[in-house]
């Protein structure tokens, strides 16, 4: 532990070689308020103000959850016209992405099933249906996710399709990868939840889809040393299997909250934006598809946005 521990601090030292900014791709996750009645013409005009002074272009908005079997009645979106039709008005070159997801049964016998054909079919019905109400992509969080899961990509694939013929993106969030090799297998094995992925399932799910957002936080690292280290680790091992053709985001943790898994003191968002800067640096400074994900709206504090200005935006 004190190895990993050092190499974690070690891999946060240095300076993030100039340049590595935005590149205006960043992304945010938005609340489920935002779409059922909740807000009102003066948090939209709100929004795009914080958003005008950011590289923000895509806001992920929550617009489910799916049901267990893959279907999404509209009525859990009754305000997403509203709301689609002010951001073009008052935003139109942000675009607006639906935020769908679910609890996989993958460790529990409750949960939407991936392994069954007709409720993969059913999912991809609901991004048809939701991405005709006006949405302008699809973003994907399904958990908890285990590396290798082959009727994940057959979902992908099937949704991908869709997208395509909109010309809209497919957007997924995605777990961490491995820190050590294989390390999932052995997390899954004595815990029963691999939450890694291994660095070429990261990479197979990466070339399916238009952009890929790394959860990089909730590590339970206890400092912001270490926290720093292994955001910059997390982004050279996801560069170097994200084709050039992929947006690559790294997770900002905009929520204040301390438990097993995530103790606010060391997850900041000053040491995630220097680890990903540092990683940035030292495995693709000049990547043009590459930017951040803040997590999320209505947990964010101003702090955070200023850190993520000062750090990220310049």
């Amino acid at each position: 532990m004190l190895t990993a521990a050092l190499a974690l601090r070690l891999n946060y030292s240095g300076d993030p070689e100039d340049g590595t900014y935005t590149r205006n791709r960043d992304a945010i996750w938005l609340g489920h308020a935002w779409v059922d009645g909740r807000k009102r013409d003066a948090d939209v005009t709100a929004l795009v103000r914080r958003l005008d002074t950011t590289g923000i272009r895509d806001l992920y908005v929550h617009a489910g959850p799916l049901n267990h079997d893959g279907t999404l009645p509209a009525s859990k979106y009754p305000r997403a016209r509203w709301f689609l039709d002010a951001m073009r008005r008052e935003a139109p070159s942000v675009r607006v992405q639906a935020w769908l997801g679910d609890r996989l049964a993958s460790e529990s016998p409750d949960g939407l099933r991936l392994e069954d054909p007709g409720t993969r079919a059913a999912v991809v019905t609901s991004t048809r249906r939701i991405l005709a109400a006006g949405f302008e992509g699809a973003h994907f969080d399904l958990e908890p996710l285990h590396s290798g899961d082959q009727d994940y990509l057959t979902l992908l694939d099937a949704l991908r399709e869709e997208t395509r013929a909109r010309d809209v993106p497919l957007s997924v969030a995605a777990h961490r990868i491995d820190p050590l090799p294989a390390l999932h297998s052995v997390a899954g094995f004595l815990t029963g939840h691999p939450k890694w992925w291994s660095q070429d399932f990261f990479g197979e799910v990466a070339r399916r889809v238009d952009q890929i957002a790394v959860m990089s936080y909730d590590t339970a690292l206890p400092l912001e040393s270490l926290y720093g280290g292994y955001v910059a680790q997390q982004t050279s091992l996801a560069l170097e299997v994200t084709p050039p053709t992929t947006d690559l985001l790294m997770g900002l943790p905009f929520f204040h909250e301390s438990d097993v898994g995530h103790h606010e003191s060391a997850e900041t968002v000053s040491a995630a934006v220097r680890g990903t800067r540092l990683g940035l640096s030292r495995t693709d400074p000049d990547r043009e598809r590459f930017g951040v994900a803040l997590y999320v709206d209505f947990a964010a504090k101003e702090a955070d946005w200023t850190a993520y200005r000062r750090g990220w935006v310049r």
